[in-house]
């Protein structure tokens, strides 16, 4: 009986240092357990990527979502999405939902552990800005894989990845005045100065642009789902937009996303291909998918 005191003390103090850090409105708390409670109807093969990504579709999207606060805490907002928070909404959901999990308070948690360095939340810092810093972040947590093929590919090493991308990043602190809660505070700086220089020098592997109009015979290592993250050539940077995979009944990748151009979440009707013929500073895709664990 003491011990079962215990728990429920620890538990509720968790529960109170969570709340503490978490911004939201009553309304996401609400539509994440509702998310929940549907998805603990859904089979127990469905792809639940898939599932939650669809139920997101026609969400407006708002950028800098994250960026409400003096200091960092967890924002919450499933009314309002960009492509990170899009994507991490969906990922937190499928996560919460394999493991058991029904509260708003268990998928806080994993949001957490998704967003921020080794999911430990102290301060905009630790915040994984760019979307290498986060692939990393999450494979050594054993969340996620990087998909970049086989070495011994006969069609080629690493097909479709054949490009590389040498990660080279300081977008950010050359670009202080874009992120208010940088300006004036020259520690943080410095600390988002040492990620961007820790995650610098590594080479990661890409599909290229002019492969991606294939189809399933040659990008067929890609499923439903997994994350598509475009690679830009934009000097600081080492991506731009973020969606998931989707295999259309043309055969041919499309992007579903949190769209700019569409102001909310959308299945692009264009092919992927199409889509990125229109962007020339996209270069093309990573691959990241969500382990089943």
């Amino acid at each position: 009986m003491k011990r079962f005191i215990l728990l429920c003390v620890s538990a509720l103090l968790l529960g109170f240092e969570l709340e503490a850090q978490v911004t939201y409105q009553p309304s996401d708390s609400i539509r994440v357990e509702t998310l929940l409670a549907k998805g603990a109807q859904q089979a127990a093969d469905a792809n639940l990527v898939m599932f939650y990504a669809k139920e997101l579709i026609g969400v407006p999207y708002v950028a800098q979502t994250l960026e409400v606060n003096s200091e960092e805490r967890l924002v919450v907002n499933l009314r309002e999405l960009d492509c990170t928070t899009y994507v991490e909404t969906v990922l937190a959901l499928t996560l919460t939902s394999r493991h058991g999990g029904r509260s708003f308070a268990d998928y806080c948690r994993w949001l957490r552990q998704l967003r921020y360095e080794g999911g430990q939340l102290y301060g905009y810092a630790s915040r994984n800005h760019y979307f290498s810093q986060w692939i990393s972040s999450n494979v050594a947590q054993g969340l996620v894989t990087e998909i970049v093929g086989s070495e011994s590919d006969r069609r080629g090493a690493f097909f479709p990845f054949v490009e590389p991308q040498v990660i080279n990043l300081n977008w950010m602190t050359n670009h202080v005045q874009s992120y208010p809660m940088m300006a004036g505070k020259p520690q943080v700086i410095e600390r988002i100065r040492r990620a961007e220089q820790a995650a610098s020098g590594m080479t990661v592997r890409y599909i290229p642009q002019r492969l991606l109009g294939r189809g399933k015979s040659d990008l067929g290592i890609i499923h439903d789902g997994d994350i598509l993250a475009i690679v830009t050539n934009k000097q600081g940077l080492d991506t731009s937009h973020l969606g998931f995979a989707v295999w259309g009944s043309d055969g041919k990748l499309h992007l579903l996303n949190a769209s700019q151009i569409h102001k909310k979440v959308v299945l692009e009707p264009m092919t992927l291909a199409t889509y990125m013929s229109k962007h020339p500073s996209q270069q093309g895709v990573r691959a990241v998918r969500l382990l089943d664990n």
